[in-house]
């Protein structure tokens, strides 16, 4: 499981010209899914983010989880973010999961947030086109892979 973590000021998501999504001060983050990803993935990188001391405290230094200054998330899945460019230049998605296996852990991963922080986490729409706005906060954008835990 990769994820992008974003440190925004403010994010929303749009589907049809419609907002389905939209936070002020907290966390962005996209999640590609491959099927090798398990229950064991999810819990390390749902910790991990909930606890990542990315916000500034009061003397302005990175100190604080979201969780700390009750920040509100956004979860977009993103299948290119399982991409390989090795061969040429037209990036091959195989590694990423077919809906039927990306669905469940994409929910149990927004699950197992919500648990972790204690609130609503939002979400982008499985598949949509999305149009996603920000302001990243920093900037601050953390890249975690559940499979290169370092």
């Amino acid at each position: 499981m990769k994820t992008v973590i974003q440190r925004v000021s403010h994010a929303s998501v749009t589907v049809n010209e419609k907002i389905v999504a939209e936070i002020q001060k907290g966390l962005l983050i996209l999640v590609g899914i491959e099927d090798a990803d398990a229950q064991e993935d999810i819990n390390w990188l749902t910790s991990k983010i909930v606890n990542l001391r990315i916000f500034g405290d009061e003397n302005h230094v990175m100190n604080l989880s979201v969780q700390d200054i009750a920040g509100d998330i956004i979860v977009i899945s993103q299948f290119t973010l399982q991409a390989s460019t090795k061969k040429g230049n037209r990036p091959s998605y195989l590694k990423a999961s077919k809906a039927e296996i990306a669905i469940p852990l994409y929910e149990r991963f927004v699950q197992e947030l919500e648990n972790q922080l204690g609130k609503k986490v939002q979400t982008g729409i499985f598949a949509a086109d999305m149009k996603v706005s920000l302001l990243n906060d920093g900037p601050v954008t953390i890249v975690i892979d559940s499979k290169n835990k370092e």
